[in-house]
């Protein structure tokens, strides 16, 4: 699977996008992870290796804790990826805006 498609499967899933905005505070234990979830700390773990794989999420080792970091470089590439649609969306807010002026001008022009 190519790089894109590994971060936007990773960030498919709303536990794992809440541990990235976790991780965007600062760094923290799968026990600090896992604290706002109900859920068991395999599963938090499965989570963090999904969002490795995507290098979204490194693990260091400080003596007996390895804390986890974000790694935001991916999500910069999702953000260009998105950007590249900017043009459509402001192209389909012009349209809107026309159709809407067009109305406007139709209701003023009709007799009351």
């Amino acid at each position: 699977m190519d790089p894109l498609s590994l971060t936007f499967a990773a960030l498919a899933d709303p536990t794992r996008r809440a541990i990235l905005a976790r991780l965007a505070q600062g760094e923290a234990t799968v026990n600090e992870l896992a604290e706002p979830f109900d859920l068991r700390l395999p599963t938090i773990s499965k989570h963090l290796k999904v969002l490795q794989r995507a290098g979204l999420v490194a693990q260091t080792r400080k003596a007996q804790w390895r804390p986890c970091r974000l790694e935001a470089a991916p999500l910069k590439e999702v953000a260009t990826w998105v950007w590249n649609y900017r043009e459509h969306w402001e192209e389909s807010f012009d349209r809107l805006d026309a159709f809407l002026s067009d109305m406007n001008s139709a209701n003023e022009e009709k007799p009351k």
